[in-house]
């Protein structure tokens, strides 16, 4: 599957989720600084934001296509991963910070619409209230641009249904 081309139309989106003051945490905010600075995205709108919320359902509903990406602590991951999430509401104790699937799967209750999903999940190691990534965390987000710099890049099957940050 191509890689960040398919996310250059004006009906794209690409969400960039973390917080550039504990360190890893930004790894998402990174990706979409990096994007947006080489112009690899084109048309598409770039959000940064904290966190996802119930009104990031409406946010995507007009979209044809939208890349989530986000820091992971999965030790699964060894540097990035990529998937497709599955619509599902998942239960938690706060509306404040949902899942993926769950804001994919609000979009269709209330819009009966859902657009086509990718999560972009980049390996963290530090949390800690510094501004910066570690290295090892810049280095995972250069091998995720890369990947999705290439149009030869294969996408592994849905990630399952969990949160990929802290």
């Amino acid at each position: 599957m191509p890689g960040l081309e398919r996310y250059a139309g004006a009906d794209c989106l690409v969400v960039g989720i973390g917080n550039v003051g504990r360190q890893d945490d930004g790894l998402g905010w990174a990706f979409v600084d990096r994007v947006e600075a080489a112009g690899l995205c084109g048309e598409a709108e770039l959000v940064r934001t904290y966190q996802l919320h119930l009104e990031d359902a409406d946010l995507i509903r007009d979209r044809r296509r939208v890349l989530f990406v986000d820091s992971t602590t999965e030790a699964a991951v060894a540097d990035f991963s990529r998937g497709r999430p599955q619509p599902r509401l998942e239960v938690a104790f706060t509306s404040h910070a949902l899942t993926v699937p769950t804001v994919l799967e609000t979009c269709r209750q209330c819009f009966g619409v859902l657009p086509e999903v990718e999560v972009l999940a980049i390996r963290g190691y530090g949390w800690d209230l510094v501004a910066g990534l570690t290295p090892a965390a810049e280095a995972n987000l250069t091998a995720a641009l890369a990947a999705m710099a290439s149009p030869t890049t294969v996408v592994p099957p849905p990630l399952p249904s969990r949160r990929t940050s802290r």
